[in-house]
């Protein structure tokens, strides 16, 4: 738990001895904010329930997150309280405020429990704010400690906060422990190898690299020989409308070629045919480069 700083301190005595204001008083500030963008009546709005944030804040100090945050949160969700109320619903400004304050705490607390986000919809919320309370009770009436004590707890646990078994046991590991850096050493010994090193690296080995490298490059290599060998205006026509990155159509490459858009297709599929064959290695006789005929 950490310590306040003085201006903190400073602040909670000043907010917790503001006015309480009356149903009649709340609501005519409500109302002149609404209306009129009172910006003096919504300050003075804010300022006598900053006593809610605060006492509310309390709650959430011991998931180790700082009172002066807290607060700073706290009053956040006023402002979002005090833009969406409507003073004209019958609720009083303070216990429709209490949701607002208490869920903008809740996502901060969230989002700075942990690097890795604990939790992002509604039952994962549930889950961290409740998980510790639920187990302790469960845990205290359940007998035994194996794995089948272990799984009938976090089922109870489900079926109490009616969340999915699954998402009981990944919270469970979650709030485990803190998080630790990867850069950490193994022990205390003076040589110790950081836990990053244990980590697989699932990536292509060196070999495997290398190998598809060379693969590639002699692929690449059989093309260019394959294609080189074609006739001219086969070759022209396979590099426009298959090895650049702006390829022209039928329709364009008749019109250069002075020639029908039918007769590009032709040609096209000549010319792929050709290629297929010049570079299958399985078949007999064949040979990249080999001279086409027209």
């Amino acid at each position: 738990m950490q310590d306040r700083d003085s201006y903190t301190s400073n602040y909670i005595r000043s907010a917790m001895g503001r006015e309480m204001l009356d149903p009649e008083t709340e609501h005519a500030l409500a109302v002149a904010w609404r209306d009129e963008r009172d910006e003096a009546a919504l300050h003075r709005l804010i300022e006598a329930y900053a006593r809610l944030a605060i006492s509310m804040a309390g709650k959430f100090r011991r998931y180790g997150v700082a009172m002066e945050d807290l607060v700073q949160q706290g009053n956040l969700g006023l402002m979002r309280a005090a833009e969406k109320y409507d003073p004209d619903n019958g609720a009083r400004f303070s216990t429709y405020a209490r949701w607002w304050i208490k869920a903008s705490m809740q996502d901060y607390v969230m989002r700075n429990w942990s690097l890795v986000r604990t939790g992002t919809n509604a039952a994962q919320k549930k889950l961290f704010f409740n998980l510790n309370r639920v187990q302790a009770r469960v845990e205290r009436a359940a007998e035994g400690n194996d794995a089948s004590a272990r799984h009938a707890i976090c089922a109870e646990i489900a079926r109490e906060l009616m969340v999915p078994a699954t998402q009981v046991e990944t919270m469970l590991g979650r709030m485990a422990g803190p998080d630790l850096s990867l850069n950490a050493p193994q022990s205390d010994a003076g040589e110790s190898r950081e836990w990053v090193d244990l980590l697989e690296d699932e990536g292509p080995g060196t070999e495997e690299t290398v190998l598809g490298t060379l693969d590639a490059r002699a692929r690449h290599a059989a093309l260019d020989a394959a294609v080189g060998a074609l006739p001219e205006r086969e070759r022209d026509i396979v590099r426009r409308r298959h090895l650049t990155e702006d390829p022209l159509t039928l329709t364009e490459l008749g019109q250069r070629m002075g020639i029908s858009k039918e007769r590009v297709r032709q040609l096209e599929e000549r010319a792929l045919g050709r290629l297929r064959r010049n570079l299958e290695p399985s078949r007999p006789g064949a040979r990249a480069g080999a001279p086409a005929t027209r």
